[in-house]
């Protein structure tokens, strides 16, 4: 089996749904609770065991790069004032040097496009694909989860988490068919994809599970998307691609064991940030009773 060594992550987007807070800070630095939304997911990646972590951006982004490098000031002052568990924390987050890669996506063409302008960092190897707007709260992480499933099917497989949504919300998503679980991997929450589809009406919807923002894909993608003309919205739709792709390989669908948050609605970030808050023990008790009052309870 090849591993999965390599993710992207595609943040060029202009994060219009949270103008204005967007105007001059990436979408993807918006925090829950206390680390960027890039930071939760990147953490993610680096616990499936991704060792290249590869960032398709777009102009005013550059502070993203920032995060992901050492701040010499911020440590020297940290250093000074014996803020140790600070410095630990800023360490564990550091990626390796030569572990993050940054490449440009010119122009807004869509996710498809996105994911063909980091094939030269990629190479011909199968690599993770990593939407940052979506949050999955569970350990071990869905992306662990996913190459458990890829290092079962076998070479040359493609894995796609899934998940339920009503069928009254389902013309906003990818969404997946499914067979029974025949692929012999026995542990039943990985089935064969029949059919995909990019934003169905409701009535032409093969099922109510949708794409949830994680992939993991096979080189030959790169081919078809170079070619792959305009889809829904006038993007490049790299469900488009897949659909291709999965006439010549197996895509497998992963219901994942977790819950998933759509951090690219402002609903879907607040939600986040209360249930990731709930989580950690140092602030737990206190958002509790803060949220007793607020509720009135």
């Amino acid at each position: 089996m090849t591993p999965i060594r390599k993710a992207i992550f595609p943040v060029a987007g202009l994060g219009t749904r949270f103008l204005p807070a967007t105007k001059a800070m990436p979408k993807e630095m918006l925090t829950v609770v206390d680390r960027p939304l890039i930071q939760h997911v990147v953490d993610e990646a680096r616990e499936a065991g991704i060792e290249h972590f590869i960032f398709v951006t777009g102009r005013n982004k550059g502070v993203i790069e920032d995060h992901f490098d050492r701040q010499f000031e911020l440590e020297v002052t940290l250093k000074e004032r014996n803020k140790n568990g600070d410095l630990k924390l800023l360490a564990e987050d550091q990626p390796m040097a030569g572990s993050a890669s940054f490449t440009r996506q010119q122009s807004p063409l869509g996710l498809g496009h996105a994911v063909w302008c980091a094939r030269e960092l990629v190479g011909r190897e199968p690599f993770a694909l990593v939407l940052p707007d979506v949050l999955v709260q569970n350990k071990p992480g869905c992306l662990a989860q996913m190459i458990e499933a890829y290092n079962k099917a076998g070479e040359k497989s493609n894995i796609i988490a899934v998940e339920e949504v009503p069928m009254e919300r389902i013309h906003q998503y990818g969404v997946v068919g499914i067979g029974s679980d025949g692929t012999g991997l026995g542990d039943g929450k990985t089935f064969p994809i029949t059919e995909m589809v990019e934003k169905p009406p409701r009535e032409k919807a093969p099922s109510n599970l949708i794409i949830t923002g994680r992939y993991i894909l096979q080189p030959e993608i790169f081919d078809l998307l170079a070619t792959q003309t305009g889809g829904a919205g006038g993007e490049i739709q790299i469900t488009d691609s897949m659909i291709t792709l999965s006439k010549t390989q197996a895509f497998h669908a992963v219901k994942f064991d977790g819950r998933s948050f759509d951090c690219g609605s402002k609903v879907g970030f607040l939600a986040a940030n209360v249930a990731y808050a709930m989580e950690r023990p140092d602030i737990a008790p206190a958002f509790r009773d803060e949220i007793k009052r607020l509720l009135g309870g």
